[in-house]
């Protein structure tokens, strides 16, 4: 659904800072398989994420050794989170009262 990978991402970032792959990946576990991210919609989300002050980014070492760029969650990315679930509650909430919905039409 539209808005989610913002969701994903900063709840993702909640549990401390994480690079771009490992981000996917965490993704991806947790869901069991069932949510993937792509790399051409996480970067973009990730830079405007950035540009929105609700992450920050620096380079440091990944677990391979490699040159990463590190995220993580900023003072405003934490308030974000806190809307971005209201707002998928409310949501979740309005599609489950349509699916479980088993009176006439009005």
């Amino acid at each position: 659904m539209q808005g989610t990978l913002d969701l994903l991402v900063l709840k993702t970032l909640e549990r401390g800072p994480m690079h771009g792959w490992g981000i996917t990946v965490h993704i991806e576990r947790v869901s069991d398989a069932m949510l993937r991210v792509e790399e051409g919609s996480l970067y973009p989300a990730l830079h405007r994420m950035e540009k929105e002050g609700w992450i920050a980014a620096s380079w440091g070492q990944s677990e391979n050794n490699r040159r990463a760029r590190f995220y993580r969650l900023t003072p405003r990315g934490r308030r974000q989170l806190e809307v971005e679930r209201e707002n998928w509650e409310r949501v979740t909430g309005a599609v489950a009262l349509i699916v479980n919905f088993s009176g006439n039409a009005i």
